[in-house]
């Protein structure tokens, strides 16, 4: 994934990121970089213009909801349930554009 991203400027309308359990990157540390404003940065010049951004993760991160504004992106963070109907864990899914 990263190197699709780092080696594809202006290539997709979307991006959707579930690789690990948030920007904490508890499953794999390399994953940590998707989540630095280098990796944002990347993410976003992937982007087409008006594409959008989708990052999931297990929980709440003011931190990087912060990140992804530095980065001059828009930044919508969405609580959802893992099951439905509005049951289950409560996960985040920041929509960024």
């Amino acid at each position: 994934m990263v190197q699709l991203i780092k080696e594809s400027p202006s290539s997709y309308d979307a991006i959707l990121l579930d690789i690990d359990n948030g920007p904490e990157g508890l499953t794999r540390k390399e994953n940590d970089w998707l989540y630095t404003t280098a990796g944002i940065a990347a993410a976003q010049a992937a982007l087409r213009p008006d594409g959008v951004l989708a990052y999931w993760s297990a929980g709440q991160d003011p931190a990087f909801t912060e990140r992804l504004k530095r980065a001059g992106l828009s930044v919508e963070p969405i609580t959802v349930r893992a099951h439905r109907p509005g049951k289950g864990a409560k996960h985040v899914i920041w929509l960024a554009w």
